[in-house]
C-alpha cells in the first residue's frame, strides 16, 4: 500500500517548527486494526522564533514561515493527507489564534487537519515524541515525561507506551522575558506578575532582578514541578502553587518512582547541560530557559534518572509525535455511502454508548447529536460484538434517527472499535432509507477526545485526528 504523508506544526511560546512524515497502512498483528507503520521523517525544520507583534502572532510573519516550510520540504501541499497544527503555551493566549489555523489550513488544501490549544493533547503528543521507545523497551516501568517548553510544563505518565495521565503547568522560562544577556525584565505574563507579587517582589518593566529574586523564582517553579511529581496536594492546593496548575496533574499509588525523563526547550536545555554541552549564557534566549534549566538539574527529585535514560527528538518531541502519532486510519470495511461529504473539520464527540446500549438509551445521544449545528460524531464502546448485537444496535439507533431527524446535509458520524462498519451503517440507516449523512468510520481505538476531525478517503482507508482531550485514565486509582 502506497505511503501517507503527515504534515506537524508546533507553535510555542518561544519556538516554533514543522515536520513532515512518511507512514504506510498496516494490519497490526496484535490488535488486527489498521494504522499508521513504517513512519520516516522526510523533513524537519529548524526550530524558529514564534513571531510576535504587539501581542499577537504576527500574522504576516507566520504566513513566510508556513510557505517557507513548505518550500523547503519539497512536498506538494495537496500530497498531504493528514496533519494537525497545536498552538501551546503563551501562543495559545493570543488573541488570533483563529487566524493563524486559517493561514494553515489554506495551504493544505483538502488534507485533514485538526488546530487545537489543548494541554492535554499536547502532554500525550511529547509522551509519544519523546519517550515512547523507551518505554516500550522497558514494559514493565511507568515513565514520566515532563514537555517543559516557554510557557507550560506538560506531564504524561505512561507504561508500555499507553498514555494513562496527563496534566499541565503553568510553568515555563518564557513567562519572563528580559533583555538578552541582563535580567532586566522587559516583559511579563500575568501569571509572572501574579508570582512576583505572592513572593513579594516588586515587578516592573525595565527593573533588574537581583540574584536573590532570581533564586526564588527558580525555587517556586522547581518545587511547583517537584509537587507534580509526586502528587504533594498539600503543596499543590496552596492557592499560589494552584493559580499555576491548568490541568491537574493526579499521580497514581501504583506509578512511584517513574523513570523521568524531559522534552521541549527547557528539556533539550537540561541534556545539552548535562552531555557537557556548553552552558547556556545569561538569558540567552531573552528568558529564563537556561537557568530554568539549570535550576531542574540541581532538583534532587527530578534529576535521577537524567544520565540513564535520553529520550529522543527532545524540543522537537511535541511536533514529532503530531506527525508521528496525531493520525488515526480507518479499517476498510466503514459506512460511506457519498465519499464527497469529506473531509469534515472539528466535529464534536457528543457522547459515548456501549455496543449493548438500549433503544432508551440511544435516543437522547441522537436527539444531543442533533443539535449539534455542523453535525457530530458518537464513538461506539466496544464489547461484545456479533451478528445479533450490531443488529440491535443498528436497529435503535435508525429508530431513533426516525424519531428525531438530521437537518438536512447534516453529517453523522459513529466510531466503532471493530470491522463492523458496513452492516452497523446499513441497519442505523434502515438500509439507506433514512434522510441522514451516516458515516461509520470502524477500527477506531477511543482517544477519549471531545473534537474529531475526518480526512477525504486515502488509499481505501480514511485518516482520523482527535483533539480535546479528557484526562486520560485506565482505571488506576
Amino acid at each position: 500500500m502506497e505511503s501517507l504523508l503527515l504534515l506537524g506544526l508546533d507553535f510555542g511560546s518561544t519556538t516554533c517548527s514543522a515536520m513532515v512524515a512518511s507512514a504506510r497502512v498496516v494490519r497490526n498483528c496484535t490488535t488486527g486494526r489498521m494504522e499508521l507503520g513504517h513512519s520516516s521523517i522526510i523533513y524537519r525544520s529548524a526550530l524558529a522564533l514564534t513571531p510576535f507583534a504587539e501581542d499577537q502572532i504576527e500574522e504576516g510573519a507566520m504566513a513566510e514561515l508556513l510557505d517557507h516550510w513548505i518550500e523547503e520540504s519539497r512536498v506538494d501541499p495537496s500530497a498531504f493527507a493528514s496533519g494537525g497544527a497545536i498552538i501551546t503555551g503563551l501562543a495559545a493566549k493570543k488573541g488570533n489564534t483563529a487566524s493563524i489555523e486559517a493561514l494553515v489550513k489554506h495551504r493544505v488544501s483538502d488534507a485533514l487537519f485538526a488546530t487545537a490549544d489543548d494541554p492535554c493533547l499536547e502532554s500525550w503528543l511529547a509522551f509519544m515524541g519523546s519517550c515512547l521507545g523507551l518505554s516500550r523497551a522497558q514494559p514493565e516501568s511507568y515513565f514520566l515525561n515532563l514537555d517543559i517548553g516557554g510557557g507550560t510544563t506538560n506531564l504524561a505518565l505512561g507504561i508500555n507506551g499507553d498514555v494513562l495521565r496527563t496534566g499541565c503547568l503553568l510553568a515555563g522560562a518564557r513567562h519572563f522575558q528580559f533583555v538578552p544577556g541582563t535580567y532586566r525584565i522587559a516583559g511579563l505574563s500575568a501569571y509572572a506578575a501574579r508570582l512576583l507579587g505572592d513572593l513579594g517582589i516588586q515587578g516592573i518593566i525595565g527593573k533588574s532582578l537581583s540574584p536573590e529574586e532570581i533564586r526564588r523564582i527558580l525555587d517556586f517553579y522547581t518545587d511547583l514541578i517537584e509537587a507534580a511529581v509526586v502528587g504533594d496536594r498539600s503543596r499543590l492546593d496552596q492557592e499560589s502553587f494552584r493559580y499555576h496548575e491548568q490541568v491537574p496533574f493526579t499521580f497514581p499509588r501504583e506509578a512511584a518512582t517513574p523513570v523521568i525523563t524531559f522534552s521541549g526547550g527547557v528539556g533539550a536545555l537540561i541534556y545539552n547541560q548535562v552531555r557537557g554541552g556548553p552552558p547556556t549564557a545569561t538569558t540567552a534566549f531573552g528568558d529564563f530557559g537556561g537557568e530554568l534549566a539549570q535550576r531542574l538539574i540541581q532538583s534532587s527529585v527530578l534529576s535521577r534518572d537524567l544520565r540513564t535514560h535520553v529520550p529522543e527528538n527532545l524540543g522537537h518531541a511535541t511536533v514529532c509525535g503530531l506527525s508521528l502519532h496525531g493520525t488515526e486510519v480507518s479499517g476498510t470495511t466503514l459506512y460511506l455511502p457519498d465519499p464527497g461529504v469529506l473531509p469534515l473539520r472539528d466535529l464534536p464527540v457528543v457522547a459515548r454508548v456501549h455496543m449493548d446500549a438500549s433503544a432508551d438509551d440511544v435516543a437522547p445521544v441522537v436527539a444531543l447529536a442533533r443539535r449539534a449545528t455542523r453535525g457530530a460524531c458518537i464513538e461506539i464502546e466496544d464489547g461484545m460484538v456479533d451478528f445479533a448485537a450490531v443488529k440491535r444496535l443498528g436497529s435503535n439507533l435508525a429508530a431513533a434517527l426516525g424519531q428525531t431527524p438530521f437537518p438536512t446535509g447534516c453529517p453523522l458520524v459513529l466510531f466503532v472499535p471493530r470491522n463492523i462498519g458496513k452492516t452497523l451503517g446499513a441497519y442505523a440507516s434502515d438500509w439507506g432509507r433514512l434522510p441522514v449523512k451516516l458515516i461509520v468510520i470502524d477500527e477506531m481505538a477511543s482517544r477519549n477526545a471531545r473534537f474529531a476531525s475526518v480526512g477525504a478517503p486515502r488509499n481505501n482507508v480514511v485518516p482520523v485526528s482527535f483533539f480535546g482531550m479528557h484526562e486520560v485514565n485506565k482505571g488506576l486509582l
